[in-house]
C-alpha cells in the first residue's frame, strides 16, 4: 500500500517547526483543555465556545501550514496514502450532507468540529511524521508528560484532595460539574482528573494502561535509565484512575486492551497460558455472579442504587438510547443533519444524546458517512496490527479495540481528549513503522 512508501527526510527548517509545534500544542494542552478552557470561560463567558475551539483553530492553522510545506517540497504524494484518501472522503461527505436537514450555522459547526477533529488531527500527525520521522520522539516525551498530570491529578482526587475541588476553577452545573456518583449515591464518587468526566478519565487510562504494558512487556524499558519509578506511577495510576472512575465501559476497554497485549506477547507460543487466562477470567465472572446481590455490585457494575438515587435507571437510558438511534439510522439513510447529536445539537432547537458512537456517526452523516468512518478505523486498526512488532503499534492496536468496544455505549470520540490522543497516537505508530525505536 502507498503508506509503507518510504518519504526521504528533508530540511528541518522554519515553517516545518512552526507546523510540527503547532501539533505538539495541541497534544500537550489537549489534556488539560478541559479545567483550562472552564477556567478562562470564567473571565470572558461571551467567548466560552471560542476558547473551547482553540484546538480546531490550531488545526485548521497548521492544515494550511501543512500543505505549504507539501507544496513547496514536493511531497504531495504522502496525500495519495489510502488512509489520508478515506478520510478526505469522509470529510467529504460532511460536507456534501451539510445542506441536508440544516442544523443552524453553529450547530453545523460544532458538528463538523466534533465530527473532524480527531480525523484532521490523525492526517496532519501523519504527515508530520512521515515528513520528518525524528519527530516522533518528541510526541511521544509531550504524551508520555501529559499522562504522568492525569494520573498524578487523579490520584491526588482521589486520595487527598476533597472531590468537588474543581468548582473553584468555575466547574459546576453550567460547565462541567467537578465530580459525579453513581445514580447519586455519594458513596460513589466518580472523579474526572483533568478530562470533562469520569467516562472520559476511564477511557483514557485505558489507553494508556495498554501502551504501557507493550512497552514494558516488549524490554524497551531497558533502554531507559531508571524507568521503573515513572512506569510503576503510570502503571499503578491508570488502574486505580480505570477502577474510581466507576466506568464498566472504561474496565472493559482497559481489561481488553491488557487483555491483547499479553495474548500478542507473553501467551502467543503457549496454549496451556491460554486456557489458564481464559479460566482466571471465568472465574473472576463467576465471583462476580455469585456476589451480585452485593452492595459494590449493585451500585458499581450494575448501577443500581435499590435505596433511592435517580429517577431513571442508566441501564434504560443506555437501552433506549440505543433503541432510537437504531430506528433513526433505519428511516435516515442521509443522517439527521450535521450537528444534529451530541453536544453541537444542544446550540440548535432539537437537542439529541446518542450512547452509542456507530449510531451517533450515522446520524450525523448517515449511511454512506458510517461506511466511510468503519472503513477507516478498520484499516487503521489492521496496519497497526501488521505492525505490532513495535510496542507503540501494539499498544494503540489493543486500547483501540477496547475504545472500540466501548464505543458500543457511548459517543466516546466526541471526546476532543480521548479522540485527539488515540488518533493522533495512532498516526505515531503508522507514518513511523520502518522507523521506530
Amino acid at each position: 500500500m502507498g503508506m509503507n512508501k518510504k518519504v526521504s527526510v528533508i530540511n528541518f527548517d522554519l515553517l516545518d517547526r512552526v507546523f510540527v509545534g503547532l501539533l505538539l500544542v495541541i497534544f500537550a494542552g489537549i489534556v488539560v483543555h478541559a479545567p483550562l478552557t472552564v477556567w478562562l470561560g470564567t473571565f470572558s463567558p461571551d467567548y466560552s465556545l471560542l476558547i473551547k475551539s482553540w484546538k480546531e483553530l490550531l488545526m485548521i492553522l497548521a492544515t494550511l501550514f501543512g500543505g505549504m510545506i507539501l507544496y513547496k517540497k514536493r511531497q504531495l504524494i504522502i496525500l495519495k496514502d489510502p488512509l489520508i484518501i478515506i478520510a478526505g472522503i469522509y470529510a467529504a461527505v460532511h460536507v456534501l450532507l451539510l445542506p441536508v436537514r440544516f442544523q443552524g450555522v453553529e450547530s453545523a459547526v460544532a458538528g463538523l468540529f466534533i465530527d473532524l477533529r480527531y480525523v484532521l488531527f490523525f492526517v496532519l500527525v501523519y504527515v508530520a511524521v512521515r515528513l520528518y520521522p525524528q519527530v516522533r520522539r518528541p510526541f511521544l516525551i509531550t504524551g508520555l508528560i501529559g499522562a504522568l498530570v492525569v494520573t498524578l491529578f487523579g490520584l491526588l482526587q482521589v486520595f487527598v484532595l476533597p472531590p468537588d475541588i474543581l468548582q473553584h476553577l468555575g466547574y459546576g452545573p453550567s460547565t462541567i460539574m467537578p465530580y459525579l456518583t453513581i445514580d447519586q449515591n455519594e458513596a460513589y464518587i466518580r472523579i474526572n482528573s483533568t478530562l470533562r468526566g469520569p467516562n472520559s478519565l476511564g477511557a483514557y487510562a485505558a489507553i494508556v494502561l495498554a501502551l504501557v504494558s507493550a512497552f514494558w512487556i516488549k524490554g524497551h524499558y531497558k533502554k531507559i535509565e531508571k524507568p521503573l519509578p515513572v512506569l510503576e506511577l503510570l502503571l499503578v495510576g491508570t488502574i486505580v484512575c480505570v477502577w474510581v472512575s466507576y466506568s464498566r465501559s472504561a474496565l472493559v476497554a482497559a481489561g481488553v486492551g491488557l487483555f491483547i497485549v499479553l495474548a500478542a506477547t507473553v501467551l502467543r507460543k503457549s496454549i496451556i497460558r491460554w486456557v489458564a487466562s481464559l479460566t482466571i477470567i471465568g472465574a473472576v465472572l463467576g465471583g462476580v455472579i455469585v456476589v451480585g446481590g452485593s452492595d459494590f455490585v449493585s451500585n458499581v457494575l450494575l448501577h443500581e442504587n435499590l435505596d433511592g438515587g435517580s429517577a431513571v435507571s442508566s441501564n434504560d437510558g443506555h437501552v433506549d438510547s440505543l433503541q432510537d438511534g437504531s430506528v433513526r439510522l433505519v428511516t435516515q439513510p442521509f443522517g439527521g443533519g450535521i450537528g444534529s447529536t451530541g453536544s453541537a445539537s444542544l446550540l440548535g432547537d432539537s437537542p439529541l444524546v446518542i450512547e452509542n458512537q456507530y449510531l451517533f456517526v450515522a446520524h450525523e452523516v448517515g449511511w454512506v458517512g458510517l461506511i466511510c468512518f468503519l472503513l477507516l478505523f478498520g484499516l487503521i486498526l489492521r496496519e497497526l496490527w501488521r505492525a505490532r512488532a513495535d510496542w507503540l503499534a501494539l499498544g494503540v492496536f489493543a486500547s483501540g479495540i477496547g475504545i472500540g468496544l466501548m464505543a458500543l455505549l457511548l459517543p466516546i470520540w466526541a471526546d476532543d481528549t480521548v479522540a485527539i490522543i488515540w488518533w493522533g497516537l495512532a498516526a505515531i505508530a503508522l507514518a513511523s513503522r520502518t522507523r521506530h525505536d
